[in-house]
């Protein structure tokens, strides 16, 4: 089967975007395109949201390469307490099997008094993190059930800080550690979690949005990136060969390797990124959104073919962008399939 012209597929996609500007991006083998719309271009900032947890993924599969933790490593023995129950591991948390809500107890009810049509997170810190996990009930056992949870998410990043000799009460250790073991390594310039570096307007029912906050759950949402800077990142995990040192080549591959079934769905977890098994090869995808902004990555390593989707508004019921997106990828990659997907962002 022939497939489609990178252009072809991209300016539908780019076209659907909702918001006043978006880029989008792909690799397929040799083949690197980047189209913008509106007031942005392939080095604009966007708000990334839960894509972010793809990035803890790869620094936790890096310090694992190093020796700095194990998977099977108990989440409380990085912490200054030890949690009750049976043993809640990095591995859980990693897979939203960790039995945490989706968000840590009481930040709604902040939120609400404080900023809900402003900035959510923003008066939620890492202590407040810590607070909440103390007094956190599991919904499930460790390990017997998946739960999406950007409470896990921003619990994992705030481990791994303290794991590699954080304190964990700055704010400031899990941007550290990613910039010295991923972003830079890989010359990501575009990506951190800064608020106060330019970055594309955020817009929420037509509205602009101030720049997200996330102190308390920095490493569940709070990183930003460009196309050209997500692009590079799907290159190196469909080539992980590419990366410098061992430790990140590793990792790069480890993201990608299943570690459970979901059941009902045919689908696959890895760390952090979703599998979806196809005829031609696997296709691992994640998608995020803020207030502000929805954001999509994909790539399928057997035909070296990968995707970015960036809009500078919030995601809408359904998610009708990412859907776009992740139909996209599977057009670029021209490998048919039955399949029904329904989004997750």
């Amino acid at each position: 089967m022939t497939r489609p012209p990178l252009t072809a597929v991209l300016r539908p996609l780019l076209a659907s975007a909702p918001g006043p500007a978006a880029a989008v991006a792909v690799v397929r083998g040799a083949e690197r395109t980047v189209l913008c719309r509106g007031a942005v271009g392939e080095s604009t900032r966007f708000e990334t949201g839960s894509l972010t947890k793809t990035f803890t993924a790869l620094l936790l599969a890096e310090l694992a390469a190093r020796g700095e933790v194990g998977y099977g490593d108990r989440a409380d023995r990085y912490l200054p307490f030890r949690l009750p129950g049976p043993p809640l591991t990095l591995l859980h948390l990693a897979t939203h099997t960790s039995g945490l809500p989706r968000l840590p107890p009481g930040l709604l009810g902040r939120a609400v008094r404080g900023g809900w049509f402003s900035n959510p997170y923003a008066g939620f810190s890492e202590d407040d993190l810590l607070v909440s996990l103390r007094r956190t009930r599991l919904r499930n056992r460790p390990g017997t059930r998946v739960l999406y949870s950007n409470f896990g998410g921003g619990l994992l990043g705030h481990v791994l800080a303290r794991a590699a000799g954080g304190t964990g009460g700055t704010g400031s250790d899990y941007p550290a550690l990613l910039a010295e073991r991923v972003t830079g390594p890989l010359g990501l310039t575009d990506t951190d979690c800064d608020p106060n570096r330019p970055q594309a307007t955020g817009h929420w029912r037509g509205r602009p949005r101030p720049a997200l906050l996330m102190p308390g759950l920095t490493a569940a949402g709070a990183v930003r990136s460009s196309a050209r800077d997500l692009l590079r990142v799907l290159t190196a995990l469909l080539d992980p060969e590419t990366a410098p040192g061992p430790a990140l080549r590793t990792a790069l591959t480890e993201v990608q390797r299943p570690r459970l079934s979901v059941p009902r769905t045919g689908s696959r977890l890895c760390l952090i990124w979703n599998l979806r098994p196809r005829p031609g090869g696997a296709l691992l995808h994640h998608s995020g959104g803020t207030r502000g902004f929805t954001a999509f990555a994909g790539f399928l390593p057997g035909s070296g073919t990968g995707l970015v989707a960036l809009t500078n508004t919030a995601p809408t019921p359904l998610a009708p962008f990412v859907q776009s997106a992740y139909g996209a990828l599977r057009e670029l990659d021209a490998t048919p399939s039955a399949t029904v997907w329904t989004a997750r962002v």
